[in-house]
């Protein structure tokens, strides 16, 4: 990939979906396996099946640590999303062995989130929105129209690219916060209320972050990308063609042709 091209475009193509072997994954599909699926596992885990925190942290990681490999030795290419939820479960691991008592271990959870969210909004800042990959795909629907135009939008407009890294940046923010609101209650709150309230909070989190991404980015990234839609078109029409000019007859009215 050319280190030159814009983040969410590929070099040398005119839509960026077919430039590597993994784009069929971008989007939805990539986010529910980098990151959905580890995250809902390691619940289901602990919850439902009573694992501990060290084995459900382990067996959650092994999907993203495995697409992480597989995208830097097949597909030659970074896998922020994956690698993120790797580091994660690593820093859990790690917490779970340092924790010695029950308000650590519940402080503890809030390290899925914090790494997160911490990944994504320092992408933001850096100007590489981590979600923008799997924001395009929901936004384009797979039109090729609609992919050329966010591609064309990423590579050439500074104003969209602020919306991409605004959308990532209040979910960094929201997670952040999330954790932040954990850790207080794990010193602060009754345990008993720490056990329920804790899944409260990453809830109210994504909810939050979910309702103010829609309005400071996925609403203004739809009305950008069809008002690109519509310029494009604009300007690639063919001009209606001139209506032939009546044949002015060089003979009065009313005489016959000598």
């Amino acid at each position: 990939m050319n280190s030159q091209a814009p983040h969410g475009t590929a070099a040398g193509t005119g839509t960026g979906e077919a430039a590597r072997p993994g784009a069929k994954l971008e989007g939805p599909r990539a986010l529910l396996l980098d990151a959905g699926i580890p995250i809902a596992s390691y619940y289901v885990l602990t919850g439902v099946f009573g694992m501990s925190t060290l084995a459900a942290l382990g067996w959650s990681g092994v999907l993203p640590a495995a697409r992480s490999v597989w995208s830097l030795v097949r597909e030659r290419r970074f896998n922020a999303m994956a690698t993120v939820m790797t580091a994660t479960n690593v820093i859990g691991l790690l917490l779970s062995l340092l924790a010695g008592d029950e308000r650590l271990m519940m402080a503890k959870d809030s390290a899925v989130s914090s790494t997160f969210g911490l990944a994504v909004l320092v992408s933001a800042l850096i100007g590489r929105p981590m979600m923008a990959p799997a924001l395009k795909p929901w936004l384009t629907r797979g039109d090729a129209a609609k992919g050329a135009a966010w591609d064309r939008l990423t590579a050439g407009s500074a104003r969209f690219r602020r919306v991409q890294s605004a959308h990532s940046a209040v979910w960094g923010a929201a997670l952040l916060g999330e954790c932040v609101a954990r850790v207080i209650g794990a010193f602060t709150l009754p345990v008993d209320t720490m056990v329920w309230l804790g899944t409260v909070m990453l809830i109210v989190a994504i909810v939050v972050a979910t309702v103010v991404s829609g309005l400071v980015g996925v609403n203004r990234l739809e009305k950008m990308l069809g008002a690109e839609m519509a310029a494009h078109a604009a300007a690639g029409a063919p001009a209606p063609a001139a209506a032939p000019a009546p044949a002015v007859s060089a003979v009065p009215a009313g005489t016959a042709a000598r």
